[in-house]
């Protein structure tokens, strides 16, 4: 609690955040001089939506639940994390450390002068999430889509193989497709890796002191990130929902923007 406290009264003291147009969004300069890229659109009570391994803020107009929001009256936010789309790449192992990515949004969120807000998160967005229920004590409501427990785990196979294979190890074949489509998008590699070397884990005793509502969604047909059933009974309180779809089109279904919706809303 009091390391919580600490973390949001320095973000709330960084008056050196400034930001700065580009195209549609904008950028804010965080806690290590690292740019992010984030826009907002709508106007109501703030909602953040957080894109997985290796997308963008972008990736979440294709989806139902971009609009649903904005429909429902909603200040829905993207953000490119660092490493990813518009944001500043760092190549340096401080980069991405020491929960980076979670204290990018807690900027942004301080920076924006919102004292309260939901978070939607999908893949390894619900990753950073995770961390925000940790951290941030103004988020009031927290979804976190195509994820179970396997993130809980600091030795997470899938994410040690991922690392290792991003810099060049040909043997693990589990993480195959991912670095083919890697390379197919010319993606910054190292930036990728450094992501998924100090990719964060939340511990089962850490999940167990969430006192917020938290939705956890999965693809009926989503095999991915361990039991989603195993996340539920590590979150006291939590709400379980199914939609059509495996990991990669659970999110775009209708069914995902209903079901953040009608959380969100409750």
């Amino acid at each position: 609690m009091k390391r919580s406290l600490l973390i949001a009264a320095l973000f709330l003291l960084a008056g050196r955040l400034f930001a700065q147009s580009s195209g549609e969004g904008r950028y804010f300069t965080s806690f290590d001089s690292t740019k992010i890229y984030y826009e907002v659109q709508g106007s109501g009570y703030p909602v953040i939506l957080v894109h997985g391994f290796s997308g963008t803020g972008q990736g979440w107009k294709s989806c139902a639940v971009y609009s649903d929001l904005l429909n429902a009256g909603y200040e829905v936010i993207l953000i490119d994390q660092r490493g990813n789309g518009h944001s500043d790449k760092p190549h340096t192992d401080a980069g991405y450390a020491n929960d980076a990515e979670a204290k990018d949004i807690m900027g942004l969120m301080s920076f924006l002068n919102i004292k309260q807000y939901d978070a939607v998160g999908y893949s390894r967005g619900s990753i950073i999430i995770s961390r925000l229920l940790v951290l941030d004590m103004r988020l009031r409501k927290a979804i976190m889509g195509g994820m179970g427990d396997a993130y809980t785990n600091p030795q997470w196979p899938r994410r040690v193989h991922a690392y290792e294979a991003l810099m060049g190890d040909t043997t693990h074949h589990d993480v195959d497709d991912m670095i083919k489509y890697i390379h197919s998008q010319h993606f910054d590699e190292l930036a990728l890796a450094l992501q998924q070397k100090y990719q964060p884990s939340t511990s089962p005793a850490e999940l167990a002191a969430v006192k917020i509502p938290v939705l956890i969604i999965r693809g009926t047909e989503d095999k991915e990130n361990g039991s989603e059933t195993g996340l539920n009974k590590l979150i006291p309180g939590s709400a379980l929902a199914y939609v059509p779809g495996n990991h990669n089109t659970a999110i775009r279904t209708p069914e995902f923007g209903d079901a953040v919706v009608k959380f969100l809303g409750k």
